[in-house]
């Protein structure tokens, strides 16, 4: 188990939907979260790609020297990017951070964005143009550390002679990741991809998927290792954890929404189209409604794209529903929560030491002896104990 944190560059705040308690976003804000993502154990952290974003490669790359261990989730785009010059970049990326990179393969899903972009291919075909992509990527960077070049002709994409002089620190590439729920995206996955991402689904889709893309795997002779992105409310209480998740959306107008929505709508994502039937195209406001599953709320997609579930509740439930999608075959967990540098520490100061025990002896507190809190009467520091056992007993 792998646990990742998100940079949001596009854009931070108390409340979903509106300017009132948001976070001005910059690279001091940025580099905050990111430094607390890396002295808290945090695997790595996910940077977002699209028109709302900063670029990713550019916010990476400006991170890289406030950080020691974090590694980063990289979007590559399809149509945006040439394949050569991405492995070149992927290349540098890897060799100047100390093998610190992961791979986003990212499609797309917005027309009108990727119409902006200068992309026009429809759903099917972008999936074409992505599968020979990466299989040109992968290729150039695997050649490099033989000093190999390719040649590649495809429907969509043609190099000749590609070759890279530096090759990248891992071997044989920096690990692929993807995330795509139609049947071109299990295909993708099964044949080129190192982990599938989902969405945060109640369990019981996420196993059809996990199933699906596996069994495809298999086909291919290959074994693909599994992740889930997922937003967090955690709380040291069950009623306070839901109480904060309906603080998040309680600035939220209708006409915000239906916005909202109506965006969402416009895109041929089948991954967007499966978040949005989880609140009934926004329809659905009430908590017994939002609560699509044990603890898995649907709030946070009434007018986010892309991920737009949570899980909520006191530090022993999340981490009870976390073990759930565990026991499914996932491996790592990109969690994120509003604002993003204090969800940080509490996920990990609440959640951390309730995960298994080999994964807890590498996260918070790792690094450094102290102190751990403060000074007590000005006289004695507090002693640490097992805070799992403690909230254990407590709760």
């Amino acid at each position: 188990m792998q646990i990742f944190w998100f940079i949001p560059t596009h854009g931070d705040s108390r409340y979903l939907g509106t300017s009132e308690g948001a976070r001005q976003l910059d690279h001091d804000y940025l580099k905050q979260i990111a430094q607390a993502a890396d002295n808290l154990g945090y695997e790595g952290v996910l940077i977002p790609t699209g028109r709302s974003c900063e670029d990713p490669w550019v916010v990476a790359s400006s991170l890289l020297p406030v950080t020691r261990k974090l590694k980063f989730l990289v979007a590559v785009r399809p149509g945006l990017h040439q394949p050569s010059l991405a492995a070149r970049m992927a290349a540098t990326f890897d060799r100047l951070s100390g093998g610190r990179l992961l791979i986003n393969l990212v499609t797309g899903g917005d027309e009108s964005e990727l119409a902006g972009d200068g992309v026009f291919l429809d759903h099917a075909s972008r999936y074409e143009q992505s599968a020979e992509f990466i299989r040109i990527w992968r290729e150039v960077l695997t050649r490099s550390h033989r000093g190999e070049a390719l040649d590649y002709e495809g429907r969509h994409l043609s190099v000749k002679g590609a070759k890279l002089l530096f090759p990248p620190l891992q071997t044989p590439h920096p690990p692929v990741w993807f995330g795509g729920s139609s049947p071109a995206a299990h295909d993708l996955a099964a044949e080129q991809v190192d982990t599938y991402l989902t969405w945060g689904e109640p369990p019981a889709e996420v196993a059809k998927k996990v199933a699906d893309v596996r069994e495809r795997a298999a086909r291919h002779g290959r074994e693909v290792k599994f992740g889930i992105r997922l937003h967090v409310v955690v709380r040291e209480t069950d009623d306070a954890a839901w109480k904060a998740a309906e603080e998040l959306i309680s600035r939220l107008d209708d006409d915000t929404v239906i916005r909202a929505q109506a965006a969402f709508a416009r895109m041929d994502s089948v991954g967007q189209r499966r978040m949005a039937a989880l609140h009934a195209g926004g329809s659905k406001r009430t908590r017994a409604d939002l609560e699509i599953s044990p603890n898995l709320w649907a709030g946070a997609g009434l007018v986010r794209g892309g991920a737009g579930t949570a899980l909520v509740g006191d530090p022993k439930t999340v981490a009870a529903r976390i073990q759930e999608y565990a026991a499914l075959g996932l491996d790592n967990f990109i969690f994120s929560g509003y604002p993003h540098l204090e969800e940080a520490y509490r996920f990990a100061e609440l959640v951390f030491p309730l995960l298994p025990r080999k994964l807890r002896s590498t996260l918070v507190g790792r690094i450094g002896t102290g102190p751990f809190g403060e000074v007590v009467g000005n006289a004695y520091a507090p002693q640490r104990g097992d805070v799992a056992a403690r909230q254990v007993s407590q709760s």
